[in-house]
């Protein structure tokens, strides 16, 4: 009986009931974890004060529940959280959920209704959050690594005043064919230990200079690079003397060796794409 009325839901109304079920029988697993994260990747080479990066640091007690800790060198408190995106916020058990909501591509008053807070707080936290993944430094690329772009369509979704064109409707489509500048370019680059490298590059083709830019600090000399046929990649790889592998689909050439390929690369872009498409359409920032 109840599994029938559950069924007849829809996919917020079940999302809801799940999250609140999994508050009910394991209240404690999203505090502890993130707090264990976070502390685990800060402090990985023993405790350091984010005033003064002095390694004379001490536990002081507790603070709301949060452990705190005293610098010996500059006397000054901080905590777990202190000069993280999550430092002052009052519900940091909250956020790994938010997090597996913007995962799943749930609005802000979807998200909203599951996690009982305003929608307009979770726009707060959705620009912490991203603007403390650009603070994350990439490693160095290894051994072999794929490199492609995938291309949005240029979006001023919310801008009440559209320059240059027609307002499109629900996204609508490109007045030119094939690639324009009005499509914005995102370059993948990843290795095969799943190091990622996505960013939204430039407007239209992407060229030399733009790839050199976003992932040129991140190739090693002994980098073996595998692309599709665009001039421009093989234009770096041979500036940078690097060993280059290139996937032309219109001869139907999609491995080499039965190693170098860039279908890693292709099945992040088709996520990436799906992951997007649940937005309705998402602003272009460039």
């Amino acid at each position: 009986m109840i599994l029938e009325m559950f069924m007849k839901l829809n996919y917020t109304e079940k999302q809801h009931i799940y999250e609140m079920l999994k508050d009910e029988m394991h209240p404690n697993d999203y505090d502890d974890s993130i707090i264990d994260e976070v502390r685990l990747s800060r402090f990985e080479d023993g405790y350091t004060c984010p005033h003064c990066a002095s390694k004379e640091v001490v536990r002081y007690g507790k603070s709301k529940g949060k452990q705190r800790y005293k610098c010996k060198t500059c006397e000054k408190y901080f905590n777990d959280f202190t000069g993280t995106p999550m430092a002052y916020t009052h519900k940091p058990e909250l956020w790994l959920k938010y997090m597996n909501c913007m995962i799943k591509g749930m609005s802000l008053r979807e998200s909203a209704k599951i996690l009982k807070v305003s929608h307009v707080t979770l726009f707060y936290w959705r620009h912490k959050i991203l603007s403390g993944i650009k603070q994350i430094e990439n490693k160095v690329f290894r051994d072999i690594v794929e490199a492609d772009e995938t291309y949005f369509l240029y979006s001023e979704k919310g801008k009440r005043k559209i320059e240059g064109r027609k307002p499109r409707k629900r996204g609508g489509a490109s007045k030119y064919r094939g690639i324009s500048k009005e499509q914005v370019c995102v370059l993948v680059a990843r290795d095969r230990s799943k190091s990622t490298v996505s960013e939204v590059a430039c407007m239209g083709r992407i060229n030399k200079a733009t790839i050199e830019d976003k992932i040129g600090n991140l190739i090693s000399e002994n980098t073996t690079l595998c692309t599709d046929a665009w001039k421009s990649y093989s234009t770096f790889a041979l500036e940078r003397n690097l060993a280059h592998y290139k996937l032309n689909a219109s001869e139907r050439k999609y491995v080499i060796k039965n190693i170098y390929h860039i279908q890693n690369v292709n099945s992040f872009h088709s996520n990436l794409k799906n992951w997007i498409k649940r937005f309705k359409g998402v602003a272009a920032n460039i």
